[in-house]
C-alpha cells in the first residue's frame, strides 16, 4: 500500500480509478445544470470545480497530510445524497442557502467528529459489514440506473443502452479472463475504452462539441454569489453528516482490509471524516454539494490487486489537471452513461462482496447476530428496493428514512448496543449455568477444572 511505483505504470492505474469515477461528477453537474435551469458557461465552470475538488480530496486522503486523510487509496466525488438535498434546498430557499447549508454541514463535521469517534466501539464487524452490503446494493442500483435510465423517464430500458451496458461488462470479463499481470489489472480500463468503441461505432458518441469554447478553464468562487446562512434550511444536509460519518467509517475500515493495512478506527477514521469535511467546505465555496470519499475505487483495488496509495494520489492529480483543461472535460462528458453504468456494475458489485466477506468473520451462526443482521438490511434495503416508500412521511423523516445506508448503520448498531451491551448476551448466561443431568443430594459436586 505504501509502495510507490514509476511513473508512468502509477499513472496508467490512475487514469483508470479516473475513468471508473468521472462518470459521477458528470452526472452530478449534469443534474444541477438541468434542475436549477443553468446555463452552458456556469455548468462547465461547476464541473471544472467538481473535478478540481474531487482531485484535492483524493490526495489529502491518499496522502494524509497533519490529521487530515487517513492515507488509504481514497477517490473523493459529489455524493449522491448529498446533491439531492442541495437541490431540494436550493428549490425551496435559494441555490445561495444551499451553498451556506454546505458550509454549515462541513463546520458541523468537525463540532460532532469528538462524540462520534468515542462511539465508534459501537461499530463492530457485525454493524460494518452489514452497512457495506447495503452500500454496495445501493451503488449497483445506481450504475443500473446508468444503463436504464429511470422509469417513467423517456428512453428508459432502451435496448441498444441495454446492449452498451452488457457489452461492457462482457468486455471486461473476457480481458480479465484473457490477460494476466498489468493488462489484468487493466481490465476495468480496457472494458471501459471498449465499450466506448462499440458506442462510437453505433453513433451513440458525438465528438463535435469537444473543440468548442476555450482551452482553459478554472473553477470560479461563488459562483452564485455570496452564501446564505440559514441554520433551519441547512438541517437536512446536517442529518445526513451523521449518516455520512457511519458510512466513512465503513468505507475506511473495508479500504483497510482491502489494502491489508491494520488501523486503529479511533484515529484513522476521524482521519477520513476530517477529509471529507475539509472538501466540503471548499466545496460550499465553489457551488457544489457536500464531497465524500468513494466506494467505487475499492472495488477497483480490489478487482485488480494494486493496492499502492499512490495510485489514487495520482488519480487526484489527473483530477486536478483535468479541472483547468476544458477540451477534456468535455471530452469526458461524452462517454454515453450506458458504459459507464455497465463498468460502475461490476465494481459496485465486488463492494457488496466484501460486505459478505465481513460479515463471513461476524460469527452470524449466533442468532443474535443473524437476527440483527436481518432486520438491518430488511429495513435498509427497503428504501432501495421499494422506491417512494416514505413519500407519505414529513419531509425531515423522509429525509433520514430514505437513506438506505443511514438506517441500515444505525438499525444495526442500535441492536447491536441492545442485544450486547445493555443486557447480558444469552449465550453467556447459557454459559454460567451447571451441566444438565439429575445430581444426587449426596453426591459431593465435581471440583471445578483448575
Amino acid at each position: 500500500m505504501d509502495q510507490s511505483r514509476p511513473l508512468s505504470r502509477i499513472l496508467l492505474f490512475g487514469v483508470q480509478h479516473v475513468l471508473v469515477m468521472a462518470a459521477t461528477p458528470v452526472s452530478a453537474i449534469f443534474l444541477m445544470s438541468a434542475t436549477l435551469h443553468l446555463g452552458p458557461g456556469l455548468t462547465v465552470n461547476l464541473l471544472s470545480a467538481a473535478f478540481v475538488l474531487s482531485g484535492i480530496g483524493s490526495l489529502i486522503q491518499s496522502l494524509g497530510p497533519w490529521k487530515f486523510g487517513p492515507r488509504l487509496p481514497f477517490v473523493m466525488l459529489p455524493g449522491g445524497a448529498p446533491l439531492i438535498l442541495f437541490l431540494a434546498i436550493a428549490e425551496q430557499h435559494g441555490v445561495r442557502t444551499a451553498t451556506g447549508a454546505v458550509i454549515i454541514s462541513a463546520a458541523f463535521y468537525f463540532v460532532v467528529l469528538p462524540v462520534f469517534s468515542r462511539l465508534l466501539r459501537f461499530f463492530p464487524t457485525l454493524v460494518i459489514g452489514t452497512m457495506i452490503v447495503i452500500v454496495g446494493v445501493n451503488l449497483v442500483k445506481v450504475g443500473a440506473l446508468l444503463v436504464t435510465g429511470r422509469p417513467g423517464q423517456s428512453g428508459f430500458a432502451d435496448p441498444v443502452n441495454l446492449a452498451l451496458g452488457l457489452a461492457t461488462i462482457g468486455f471486461t470479463v473476457v480481458l480479465y479472463w484473457l490477460f494476466s499481470g498489468v493488462l489484468r489489472q487493466l481490465a476495468v480500463m480496457l472494458g471501459l475504452i471498449a465499450g466506448s468503441v462499440l458506442a462510437f461505432a453505433l453513433g451513440r458518441i458525438d465528438f463535435g462539441g469537444i473543440a468548442e469554447g476555450g482551452v482553459l478553464s478554472a473553477p470560479q468562487l461563488m459562483p452564485f454569489g455570496t452564501p446564505e446562512f440559514h441554520l433551519l434550511a441547512a438541517l437536512p444536509l446536517m442529518l445526513y453528516g451523521l449518516a455520512s460519518m457511519a458510512e466513512a467509517t465503513g468505507q475506511t475500515v473495508i479500504n483497510a482490509e482491502t489494502v491489508g493495512k491494520e488501523i486503529d478506527r479511533r484515529t484513522h477514521v476521524p482521519r477520513t471524516i476530517r477529509g471529507d469535511a475539509l472538501v466540503s467546505f471548499l466545496a460550499g465555496f465553489l457551488g457544489l454539494p457536500l464531497m465524500v470519499t468513494s466506494g467505487e475505487n475499492i472495488g477497483i483495488v480490489r478487482v485488480t490487486g494494486v493496492r499502492s496509495r499512490f495510485v489514487t494520489a495520482a488519480a487526484g492529480v489527473v483530477l486536478v489537471a483535468i479541472g483547468f483543461l476544458a477540451p477534456v472535460v468535455r471530452a469526458i462528458s461524452v462517454i454515453p452513461s450506458a458504459v459507464v453504468g455497465g463498468t460502475a456494475m461490476v465494481v459496485f458489485a465486488v463492494i457488496t462482496v466484501l460486505g459478505i466477506q465481513m460479515l463471513g468473520r461476524a460469527e452470524l451462526d449466533r442468532h443474535s447476530h443473524a437476527f440483527i443482521c436481518a432486520v438491518a438490511l430488511a429495513l435498509g434495503l427497503l428504501p432501495i428496493l421499494v422506491p417512494g416508500v416514505y413519500a407519505g412521511l414529513p419531509s425531515g423523516a423522509r429525509i433520514l428514512l430514505e437513506s438506505g445506508v443511514a438506517v441500515g448503520a444505525f438499525t444495526a448498531a442500535v441492536l447491536n448496543v441492545l442485544f450486547h451491551h445493555v443486557r447480558p448476551r444469552p449465550d453467556r448466561i447459557r454459559a454460567a449455568r451447571p451441566a444438565a443431568g439429575p445430581v444426587d443430594a449426596g453426591s459431593p459436586r465435581p471440583l471445578p477444572h483448575g
